[in-house]
């Protein structure tokens, strides 16, 4: 569980986040969306670490994020796995020795026993035997998926993913989508994911936050999106004709 609490972020005069107070659960898919410039990508790097709030806590289960010392924090991130957008991956490395990076940096382990976990992660998302290619040599999707056996590599209790979907075709983000999911379930992991692709809120949007211009807007989960009669909620997914379309349907009279 991570429990943001009255986060502000001000950049200059202008406040960027409005006091968000909210409980990312254990074992979920919690995804924060909105629209851009809306705060949830300064969110979601306030809740990883990579920036300070103006004010507000947050804390990972009973730590207080914010107050770790470097030992503590170094600890911690252990214990956290993030995808990245882009993906991140070193152009110069396998495929093997990007998924191993983690280790290495953070790990005693052997050569065999990384070797054993790459295998295994490569495993857990369906690359099998890719450990010798070089990212330029697979194609998006599988980069993405190798983004993500990264981000597992270190049995990780906390996941944050930023915009998984980014650049993929329809039938990629949904597998990606599944994937993410299944691992949340698999491992109960506390997975929280950046995002403002429709298709991943109402496929696997457990516990979802909307921002709104800095504000906690909405929550709920999927099943509570079509029915929701919050008005920035609604101006957020219409922006999708399909998504209108499907709403229209699920309102009209039966």
């Amino acid at each position: 569980m991570i429990r943001c609490e009255n986060i502000r972020k001000t950049f200059g005069e202008q406040e960027v986040l409005k006091g968000i107070t909210f409980t990312f659960e254990k074992g979920k898919t919690n995804l924060i969306i909105g629209k851009s410039g809306a705060g949830k990508t300064v969110l979601l790097k306030i809740l990883v670490g990579l920036m300070r709030p103006s004010e507000g806590k947050v804390w990972y289960d009973d730590i207080d994020f914010c107050n770790l010392n470097k030992a503590q924090l170094r600890e911690l991130r252990m214990k956290v796995g993030m995808l990245f957008q882009g993906n991140a991956l070193f152009d110069s490395m396998t495929i093997e020795q990007n998924i191993r990076f983690p280790m290495d940096m953070f790990t005693h382990m052997t050569l065999k026993e990384k070797t054993d976990r790459v295998n295994l992660c490569l495993e857990r998302v369906s690359l099998t035997g890719v450990n010798k290619k070089y990212p330029s040599e697979i194609s998006g999707g599988m980069q993405k998926r190798v983004g993500i056996a990264r981000a597992i590599v270190l049995n990780p209790l906390y996941l944050f993913c930023d915009e998984p979907n980014s650049g993929l075709d329809p039938q990629t983000s949904i597998t990606i989508d599944e994937l993410i999911a299944d691992i949340t379930k698999d491992n109960n992991i506390t997975t929280i994911i950046n995002t403002h692709d429709m298709n991943s809120v109402m496929e696997i949007g457990e516990n979802i936050c909307l921002i709104d211009k800095g504000y906690l807007s909405w929550s709920g989960s999927k099943d509570q999106v079509l029915s929701s009669e919050d008005e920035h909620l609604h101006d957020f997914i219409f922006a999708s004709p399909f998504l209108q379309k499907l709403i229209d349907g699920y309102n009209a009279p039966h």
